[in-house]
């Protein structure tokens, strides 16, 4: 399955924890990152990660396109609710995004907990058929 993986600068450091504490997990499917994220995260899990630019200068706009052309399965944002950022018309467009186009999304780190276990039970293999 392909896993779109963001992290605002603020929650970079909990995405590459995330990652490396399901690596087994991760490391089975394709990973996609806006390009800061993708890198820290290739840097701390050894996990190879499809880089997109960073997501400030459009890198979310490119995931977008791929949440678009529904070949993302599975959506991981772990964003700063708190801090306002210039960019949150293309955050918002993933979230409108992935609901058009019925992708799982998580936000914060208990619901991509939830996804990456359900994942791992085969709990989203109906993506497979989606497509």
């Amino acid at each position: 399955m392909n896993i779109g993986l963001i992290a605002h600068d603020s929650k970079k450091k909990l995405m590459q924890n995330f990652c490396i504490a399901y690596r087994g997990i991760l490391s089975r499917h394709t990973l996609y990152a806006t390009g800061t994220t993708g890198r820290l995260i290739e840097e701390a899990s050894n996990l190879p990660v499809h880089k997109f630019i960073a997501g400030h200068l459009g890198g979310e706009q490119q995931l977008g396109t791929l949440i678009e052309q529904n070949q993302m399965d599975l959506i991981i944002f772990l964003r700063d609710p708190v801090a306002p950022k210039r960019h949150d018309p293309d955050v918002n467009r993933i979230f409108h995004l992935c609901d058009t186009h019925n992708i799982p999304l998580a936000t914060n780190l208990a619901s991509a907990e939830l996804l990456i276990k359900s994942l791992d039970r085969g709990e989203l293999d109906w993506r497979e058929m989606y497509r």
